[in-house]
Formats: structure tokens, C-alpha cells, sequence
């Protein structure tokens, strides 16, 4: 038996209710992640229907990685102080929920519309100033950066 598992076991055995409280915070995180999809939505509208004209298709999509950066940024700092985290740890796992929920939407949905794999990891790709890799990183640390600062 690992140490994490026998404190886990003793911890939901001296206190029940912690679990499902964890689980209750969990799924709130959960859902917070959803008005972050319109976001990103709202930004990529923003991208294609204003300054993409103005500008090759690259640079337009490193500003848009910028300014969704900027946007999740004030949502996330928002979410933080409305349902703050309790520790290092759930806000570190809340990270991790948020990166797992938006790659699977991502390369999911990616494969729904007909995008080959080809095409979906090109903007992964930082040789060719596709910068879109800052995303999902900012997306798993914004949870723990804002419940820092905000202590």
C-alpha cells in the first residue's frame, strides 16, 4: 500500500463527507469549464471576422493565442475567487481536469468535423510559429498560478 492510498483511505474514514465534498467542488470546476468554450469560440469569431484580414493567417492566430490567453486569464482569476480551491493539490488537479477536458474537445471535435491528425497537431507546431501549444499549457496552470496569488 502506497502512502497516498493509506492516508486517502484514513482520511474518507475519519471524514465521509470529504469525498463527495471534493467531488461536489470537482464538478463545479467541471461545469466552469464550459463558458470557456464560448470564449474560445467568441475569440476565434473575433480572430476571423476583425484583424485576420489585416494580417497573414499565422500572425493572426499567434494574436488570437494572446488575447484568448488574456481572456481565460480574467475568467479564470474570476472562477478562483468564486470557488477557490483548498489546497495546492485541488487546484493543481483542477488544472489537470481542464487540460484533460480541452484536449478531448479539441482533437475530438477536430475528428468529428473531418480534420485529420495531420492537420489538428499543426498548430502544436512552434517551428512554425503555430503558438496555439500555450493554450492547453495556460489552461492547466491558470488554476494553480490564481490560487497562489490570490493568498
Amino acid at each position: 500500500m502506497t502512502v497516498g492510498t493509506g492516508f486517502r483511505k484514513m482520511s474518507t474514514e475519519l471524514y465521509p463527507d470529504k469525498h463527495i465534498e471534493n467531488m461536489s467542488i470537482l464538478f463545479k470546476y467541471f461545469l466552469a469549464w464550459f463558458p470557456m468554450l464560448v470564449i474560445a469560440i467568441m475569440n476565434g469569431t473575433l480572430r476571423d471576422l476583425g484583424y485576420k484580414r489585416y494580417m497573414s493567417d499565422t500572425a493572426a492566430h499567434q494574436v488570437s493565442t494572446f488575447t484568448l490567453i488574456a481572456f481565460f486569464a480574467i475568467y479564470v482569476w474570476y472562477i478562483i475567487g468564486k470557488i477557490p480551491p483548498v489546497s495546492n493539490q485541488q487546484a493543481s488537479l483542477v488544472g489537470l481536469l481542464w487540460l484533460v477536458l480541452t484536449l478531448c474537445f479539441e482533437f475530438g471535435f477536430g475528428r468529428l468535423r473531418g480534420r485529420s491528425w495531420e492537420t489538428l497537431l499543426s498548430d502544436y507546431n512552434l517551428a512554425k510559429g503555430r503558438l496555439w501549444v500555450l493554450i492547453p499549457a495556460f489552461t492547466a496552470l491558470a488554476p494553480y498560478i490564481f490560487y497562489k496569488l490570490r493568498r
